[in-house]
């Protein structure tokens, strides 16, 4: 089941560092593609920070619509993850291609990718210098959700969930590790 997680809280679906899938949608078209590189940035507003290299279709879409959406997946969409980042979208859709399912946002058309656990749907604030030297996006999250099955009460519980269900962390080459146990819970 799909929770809404507050602004305030939106950071912490980001701050243990998964691998995400940005997605995007302009004039009809809609793309996705797996990010290594993407971090909360402020709490309030909340806001994020994705790196968006400047020949994907992904970012001609967030520009031309100014919003994309950041998808969270699961050990068990790994194979998806690694398709949607090693293939460009441009001359033909991936959604279709690899059967992969969305949901509509709450804010923003960018596609969410069914079967994540935590979605956030997000603005580009424009900082073209950013943007066009180090292909940094700022986003402002404007609509959180999370799996309950995972997070609730603004935290992650994966400890006795499904392990197909830890979120992904790419190191390099194709490899990833999953996201592990709590060492320490002290607030």
């Amino acid at each position: 089941m799909r929770l809404p997680v507050p602004l305030d809280r939106a950071y912490r679906l980001l701050n243990h560092g998964p691998t995400v899938l940005i997605g995007s949608a302009a004039g009809g078209r809609r793309n996705v593609m797996a990010a290594a590189w993407c971090m909360p940035l402020d709490f309030d507003p909340p806001r994020v920070l994705v790196v968006i290299d400047s020949a994907t279709f992904t970012r001609e879409l967030m520009e031309a619509s100014g919003e994309f959406s950041i998808s969270v997946p699961t050990c068990a969409q790994r194979e998806l993850t690694v398709a949607v980042g090693g293939d460009s979208g441009r001359e033909h859709d991936k959604f279709e291609a690899l059967s992969i399912a969305t949901f509509a946002g709450e804010q923003v058309r960018a596609p969410l990718i069914d079967g994540c656990v935590a979605w956030l749907e997000c603005r580009v604030i424009p900082e073209p210098h950013n943007e066009n030297r180090h292909d940094l996006f700022i986003g402002e999250v404007v609509a959180a959700q999370a799996d309950s099955r995972v997070f609730s009460s603004g935290r992650w519980h994966f400890d006795g969930a499904d392990a197909a269900l830890r979120t992904l962390h790419h190191v390099a080459g194709g490899t990833f590790f999953a996201t592990g146990d709590v060492v320490g819970n002290d607030r």
